[in-house]
């Protein structure tokens, strides 16, 4: 019984964690897709980017959400992994970015050697569903 009970307060805490992330992203938002792509001799130092660079990109950016998405494989089999890891901000406008990466560019540029040997790509979208 306790098991079950401590399956369903898991599963509940997943699902709010997940509408809450539905709610925040919506249609006509701005989204910043930083890829960080694989290759031989790359690297990526998930640890510092979860714990120290995106904490950096919240307080310079102060994104509506912000996401991570960390690879795992490629979705076709025998090749190798595309991206080691992506980044996700959202913003209401392209501006809020803009304005931000302007102030805060060298010391964003600067920390990227604290977690990856990768060069970032980056694509700016909208949202659209």
């Amino acid at each position: 019984m306790k098991a079950k009970l401590l399956l369903l307060t898991l599963l509940f805490a997943i699902s709010c964690t997940f509408v809450k992330a539905q709610s925040t992203v919506k249609k006509g938002m701005i989204k910043v897709t930083i890829l960080y792509p694989n290759g031989e001799g790359k690297t990526f130092d998930m640890n510092y980017y979860k714990n120290s660079h995106m904490p950096l990109m919240r307080k310079f950016f102060n994104p509506k959400h912000l996401a991570i998405d960390q690879g795992l494989k490629s979705g076709m089999p025998d090749q190798p992994m595309p991206f080691l890891a992506i980044g996700y901000l959202y913003f209401d406008k392209l501006s809020d970015y803009e304005e931000a990466l302007a102030k805060h560019v060298t010391e964003i540029r600067a920390d990227f050697i604290k977690y990856t040997n990768t060069t970032p790509v980056v694509q700016i979208s909208e949202v659209v569903e």
